[in-house]
C-alpha cells in the first residue's frame, strides 16, 4: 500500500518561496486505484518525485509497502513499478532482450523472469514482437512493451502517469485492461492524467489537488456531492475560476 503524510516541499525561485506541494496527505489500498489529478502546476510530478524517492521531502513522508522513501530509497524504488508517456525503449534491443534486461537489473531469477515475459506478452498480446528491435515498433506497440517492462519485477506499487497519451482507441482499451489486470493483482496504483473522462472510468478514487494542496478526495459519487458538480471536467472547469476551494455552482 502508499501511505503520504504531510508531504511538503518548497522552491526558491526569483527570490520568493514557491510551495509545490503543501501537506499532502492520502492513503491507497491494495487493488484500490487511485486519481491523482490537477492542472498544471497542482503539484502531481512533484508529488509522485517525493513518493517515488526521486526528490527529498521538506516536511512529511511517503511509505510504499512498508518502507520509507527518505529512510530507504532503494528498496522503495524496487517495490515501485512506473509507466510513463515519456518513457523510451532502447532501439537496438529486440523486445525480449529489452524486458529481460530490466528483469535483471531488479534481480529477478532467469526463469522467473521468463515465466513472467511469458504471461505479460500473451496478456498485452505482443508475443509476434518478441524477436523484433524497439526501434521498428509502433507507438501503441512500444506502449505495450512499456507497460510490461513496469511488471517484469512483479512490483507491489504502480504509478501510471499519462498513460494513454497518444495512443489510439485500441491502445487505450489495451491500457484499460492493463489497469484491471493490476486491480485484480492487488497492487497499490496511482494514475495521473489530464484526461478526466478516462479518469472516471479507471479509478476507484480520486485526489483534487490545487496549488499543491488536496482539496478533497473520495469516490466520484462522493466528489460529486462535495461539489455540486456531475463530473470530473465540471469540477476542474469550477477549480481553475476559483483559485480557492471547490464549492457548489448551479453551473455544474
Amino acid at each position: 500500500m502508499i501511505r503520504v503524510h504531510e508531504l511538503t516541499k518548497r522552491f526558491f525561485a526569483d527570490g520568493r518561496e514557491i510551495v509545490a506541494v503543501d501537506r499532502l496527505s492520502f492513503e491507497i489500498q491494495p487493488g484500490e486505484v487511485y486519481g491523482l489529478l490537477g492542472p498544471n502546476g497542482a503539484g502531481k510530478t512533484t508529488s509522485i518525485r517525493m513518493i517515488v524517492g526521486l526528490l527529498r521531502p521538506d516536511s512529511g513522508h511517503a511509505e510504499v509497502a512498508g518502507c520509507r522513501t527518505v529512510e530507504a530509497p532503494d528498496d522503495v524504488k524496487a517495490k515501485i513499478g512506473m509507466v510513463s508517456a515519456s518513457d523510451g525503449l532502447y532501439p537496438w534491443l529486440t523486445v525480449r532482450e529489452m524486458l529481460m534486461f530490466f528483469a535483471d537489473l531488479y534481480g529477478v531469477p532467469l526463469r522467473a523472469a521468463e515465466a513472467k515475459l511469458g504471461q505479460l506478452s500473451e496478456l498485452l498480446q505482443f508475443n509476434h514482437l518478441l524477436g523484433r528491435r524497439c526501434l521498428r515498433l509502433s507507438t501503441g506497440q512500444k506502449q505495450r512493451v512499456t507497460l510490461a517492462r513496469a511488471l517484469m519485477h512483479d512490483p507491489p506499487v504502480m504509478l501510471l502517469d499519462e498513460p494513454t497519451r497518444g495512443l489510439d482507441v485500441i491502445g487505450t482499451h489495451v491500457v484499460f485492461d492493463y489497469i484491471g489486470h493490476l486491480r485484480e493483482q492487488g497492487k497499490s496504483v496511482i494514475v495521473s492524467t489530464h484526461r478526466l473522462d478516462e479518469a472516471e472510468r479507471l479509478c476507484d478514487r480520486f485526489g483534487l489537488l490545487h496549488q499543491g494542496r488536496l482539496l478533497h478526495e473520495g469516490t466520484l459519487t462522493e466528489l460529486q456531492q462535495m461539489t455540486g458538480c456531475r463530473s470530473l471536467i465540471d469540477m476542474f472547469t469550477l477549480l481553475l475560476r476559483s483559485d480557492a476551494t471547490i464549492t457548489p455552482s448551479p453551473v455544474c
